[in-house]
């Protein structure tokens, strides 16, 4: 490796040593100690610019070390902004090795129309031993039959490292350092190469609304400098601090703390290989209150930043898939910088649940409403179906507030009875076929209950216990992706509801890109425990149609009702079909031979 530059921040590695740079412009002096001299203290130099410098000769990958930070008063040991792995959240920065052999050579990842996404938790969702934390080797272990499944985008919530044992991730303490029990940063990037060899892609959530929260948090106070007791120099120290999180929000408006962010995403999307990210709760970096009606409370440095961090990562991937979870329902948020929007790729579509849950976990029938689900699926941003992902189960609507996944929403403490199932299907179906990107949450693909919590491994007995649920969703997800070019329209913007009767709560639309064989899907939806023997739908064209997909198949389950369904042959513009009770169906036809 050769020397460093002015750029470099943090402990580097290069052929005769390791140079440590830290910025602490209010300190009076700083030394860095480690296990390389004893834990004696090294001074450094003060480089003028409140960046402090010293060269240390023999230093090596793997000794640990700390920055000792002179107030003035007191010296303040404290561990590096920039540390790319810690030993704890509480003891010491780790010198790394920054060297990687990557294998994925020519990986590209599918076109956003194409992408299914699989929401995964490292910590809980593969873990052998109840004992301890799940890892990114035992996740890679799982890459196999996610690639079975069909998914080609894998969205880690955040694996920064934490203060806690476990976690969901979203107290990071250390921004650049992988959480170790999760094995750390080289466990990290064997996990995307591998990911990668499989064809799926990985975006990391990232958290910059807030750091810590502030209680042990080595940023707090980190050179002696604040001001009414708040936060220092990576922080606001007035009332913009304020989050619900603790007085911690970064200070987007100074120039450092910006780009201890950029460098963070540069780390995430150059040296990590990554495919794109997902910003956590963006709306609490451009408002303060987290407020979308309120021009008061906003920061327009954190709507720049926004736009910088997304700039930032196309530049260095064009085809990066940058994700924003906001509430507004704001075009903004995804168009281009250029026409002053915030530059994301497409948003959470955090409305979106909450209604279909209404309509799935309701006891009566009468009660579902499919208005509100058609008007939800009509929504988009920027006249782009794309710039939306939809979903009915995530972190936040399984674990937040008391929420629980929409399975056991739907028949608590028993999701293995035959509503459950069958409701669980139309809601991946209403997914999988909407014009927007699908995401699925971790287990939702074999009937996993309860809650999401930090702890709570995911039963993967369940793959052999609902063999069937999981073979519904590889079919759905083979068709979402046109996987047999017969429903080309699933990966397009075109969509038009067909048949909407709310008395017998059937429902029915079109997707379609260009039209004609091949291309037109319909699907039809059965949202009550009645069954119609003959139920005429209205298609786009005259044929035969061919059912591609039937949820009430028993070969999914044997206590399904299983009707013959058969080809619909549609004249004049009407098809007779039979349904099932809670069945979908999805239908297209035959190129011609």
């Amino acid at each position: 490796m050769s020397k460093v530059s002015k750029k470099d921040i943090g402990a580097i590695l290069h052929d005769d040593g390791v140079s440590f740079r830290v910025w602490a412009p209010f300190a009076a002096a700083v030394a860095v100690t480690g296990s390389f001299n004893n834990w004696s203290h090294a001074t450094m130099a003060s480089e003028g610019d409140g960046y402090w410098f010293v060269d240390i000769a023999k230093a090596e990958a793997g000794q640990e070390y700390k920055f000792v930070i002179y107030d003035g008063y007191n010296d303040r040991y404290k561990n590096d902004p920039r540390s790319l792995q810690v030993t704890t959240s509480a003891g010491n920065s780790v010198i790394v090795d920054t060297t990687f052999k990557w294998h994925d050579d020519g990986f590209k990842a599918d076109s956003f129309n194409q992408l299914v996404i699989y929401e995964l938790h490292v910590g809980t969702f593969n873990r052998p031993d109840p004992a301890t934390s799940g890892s990114f080797q035992s996740a890679a272990e799982k890459l196999d039959h996610l690639a079975e499944l069909g998914i080609n985008a894998i969205e880690l919530m955040p694996i920064g490292a934490m203060s806690m044992d476990r976690g969901w991730g979203y107290a990071t303490d250390f921004i650049y350092a992988v959480e170790s029990l999760y094995g750390g940063r080289r466990g990290f990037l064997e996990f995307v190469d591998a990911a990668h060899q499989r064809g799926i892609a990985v975006i990391l959530d990232v958290v910059y609304n807030h750091f810590g929260p502030d209680n042990g948090l080595d940023l707090w106070q980190f050179d002696g400098w604040n001001q009414d007791s708040k936060g220092g120099i990576y922080f606001y120290n007035d009332w913009r601090a304020s989050t619900p999180w603790g007085d911690t929000r970064p200070d987007y408006g100074r120039n450092e703390v910006r780009q201890y962010i950029l460098d963070n995403v540069r780390l995430w999307m150059q040296a990590s290989h990554l495919d794109g990210l997902r910003v956590d709760s963006t709306i609490f970096i451009r408002n303060v209150k987290g407020w979308n009606n309120y021009p008061q409370e906003d920061l327009s440095e954190g709507w720049s930043l926004l736009q910088a961090i997304n700039t930032l990562a196309q530049k260095i991937n064009p085809g990066a898939l940058l994700i924003a979870e906001d509430t507004s329902g704001n075009d903004y948020i995804t168009k281009s910088t250029g026409e002053g929007g915030a530059g994301f790729s497409t948003q959470w579509e955090v409305t979106f649940p909450s209604v279909m849950r209404s309509a799935l976990d309701a006891v009566h029938d009468r009660d579902r409403n499919l208005t509100a689900i058609c008007n939800a699926l009509t929504q988009r941003y920027n006249n782009d179906a794309f710039q939306r992902i939809v979903y009915t189960d995530s972190h936040d609507t399984a674990g937040n507030n008391g929420g629980a996944r929409l399975s056991e929403e739907i028949s608590p403490g028993n999701v293995s009875n035959v509503y459950a199932r069958k409701r669980s299907l139309l809601a991946a179906a209403l997914i999988l076929t909407a014009p927007a990107m699908p995401m699925l949450f971790q287990g939702q693909e074999f009937m996993e209950d309860g809650s999401f919590n930090d702890w709570q491994a995911l039963d993967w007995s369940k793959t052999d216990r609902f063999a069937g649920i999981l073979q519904a969703f590889q079919h759905m997800i083979a068709l979402r992706k046109n996987q047999h070019g017969t429903t080309k329209g699933l990966v397009s913007q075109w969509f038009n509801v067909l048949h909407l009767n709310d008395s017998d709560k059937v429902m029915a639309y079109h997707r379609w890109d260009e039209g004609g064989p091949g291309d037109d899907v319909v699907v039809v939806f059965n949202f009550a425990n009645t069954v119609h023997e003959d139920y005429i739908i209205n298609f786009p064209r005259d044929g035969v149609w061919k059912v591609r997909f039937d949820s009430d198949y028993k070969g999914y389950s044997p206590d399904f009702k299983g009707l013959e369904v058969g080809d619909v042959t549609v004249e004049n513009g009407s098809g007779h079909l039979a349904l099932g009770p809670y069945a979908v169906l999805i239908l297209s036809q035959d190129k011609p031979t």
